[in-house]
Protein backbone atom coordinates (compact mmCIF):
# COMPACT_ATOMS: atom_id res chain seq x y z
CA UNK A 1 0.00 0.00 0.00
CA UNK A 2 1.45 3.36 -0.97
CA UNK A 3 0.71 6.45 1.11
CA UNK A 4 -0.09 9.71 -0.15
CA UNK A 5 2.55 12.31 0.75
CA UNK A 6 1.62 14.75 3.86
CA UNK A 7 0.68 18.38 2.76
CA UNK A 8 2.77 21.46 3.74
CA UNK A 9 -0.07 21.95 6.13
CA UNK A 10 -0.87 18.50 7.93
CA UNK A 11 3.15 18.41 8.84
CA UNK A 12 2.87 22.03 10.36
CA UNK A 13 -0.30 20.08 12.03
CA UNK A 14 1.82 17.17 13.45
CA UNK A 15 4.57 20.17 14.28
CA UNK A 16 1.77 21.45 16.27
CA UNK A 17 0.71 18.51 18.06
CA UNK A 18 4.51 17.92 19.06
CA UNK A 19 4.85 21.26 20.86
CA UNK A 20 1.50 21.05 22.74
CA UNK A 21 2.23 17.32 23.78
CA UNK A 22 6.13 18.74 24.79
CA UNK A 23 4.39 21.91 27.14
CA UNK A 24 2.15 19.13 28.69
CA UNK A 25 4.78 16.67 29.21
CA UNK A 26 6.71 19.21 31.33
CA UNK A 27 8.90 18.23 33.69
CA UNK A 28 8.11 14.57 33.56
CA UNK A 29 10.44 12.14 31.29
CA UNK A 30 9.58 11.22 28.09
CA UNK A 31 9.86 7.39 29.29
CA UNK A 32 7.33 8.15 32.18
CA UNK A 33 4.69 9.96 29.85
CA UNK A 34 4.73 6.82 27.45
CA UNK A 35 5.24 3.87 29.56
CA UNK A 36 1.79 5.66 31.19
CA UNK A 37 0.22 5.92 28.07
CA UNK A 38 1.25 2.59 26.63
CA UNK A 39 3.66 3.40 24.13
CA UNK A 40 7.11 3.10 23.35
CA UNK A 41 9.62 5.89 24.44
CA UNK A 42 10.31 5.77 20.80
CA UNK A 43 6.88 6.77 19.51
CA UNK A 44 6.59 9.54 21.94
CA UNK A 45 10.35 11.44 20.59
CA UNK A 46 8.73 10.99 16.79
CA UNK A 47 5.61 12.39 17.51
CA UNK A 48 6.93 14.94 19.72
CA UNK A 49 9.56 15.97 16.79
CA UNK A 50 7.20 15.78 14.05
CA UNK A 51 8.43 12.76 12.42
CA UNK A 52 5.24 11.00 12.96
CA UNK A 53 2.97 13.84 12.49
CA UNK A 54 -0.02 11.48 11.48
CA UNK A 55 -0.20 9.49 15.33
CA UNK A 56 -2.94 7.21 15.27
CA UNK A 57 -6.78 8.47 17.04
CA UNK A 58 -6.03 6.21 19.75
CA UNK A 59 -2.82 6.96 20.45
CA UNK A 60 -3.34 10.43 20.66
CA UNK A 61 -6.52 9.49 22.86
CA UNK A 62 -3.74 8.06 25.15
CA UNK A 63 -1.76 10.37 25.69
CA UNK A 64 -4.28 12.58 26.14
CA UNK A 65 -5.23 11.59 29.28
CA UNK A 66 -2.38 10.62 30.67
CA UNK A 67 -1.23 14.17 30.29
CA UNK A 68 -4.59 15.45 31.33
CA UNK A 69 -5.44 17.56 27.85
CA UNK A 70 -8.76 17.35 26.35
CA UNK A 71 -9.59 15.68 22.77
CA UNK A 72 -11.18 19.42 22.76
CA UNK A 73 -8.07 20.94 23.12
CA UNK A 74 -6.07 19.16 21.05
CA UNK A 75 -8.33 19.75 18.25
CA UNK A 76 -8.61 23.48 18.67
CA UNK A 77 -4.18 23.69 18.77
CA UNK A 78 -3.76 21.55 16.01
CA UNK A 79 -6.38 21.80 13.60
CA UNK A 80 -5.38 23.17 10.53
CA UNK A 81 -5.34 26.64 9.28
CA UNK A 82 -7.52 27.71 6.27
CA UNK A 83 -5.95 30.96 4.82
Amino acid sequence: MVRTPLTPEERERGERLGRLLREARGGRSMADVATSAGLSAETLRKIETGRAPTPAFFTVAALARTLGLSMDEIVERCALVVV
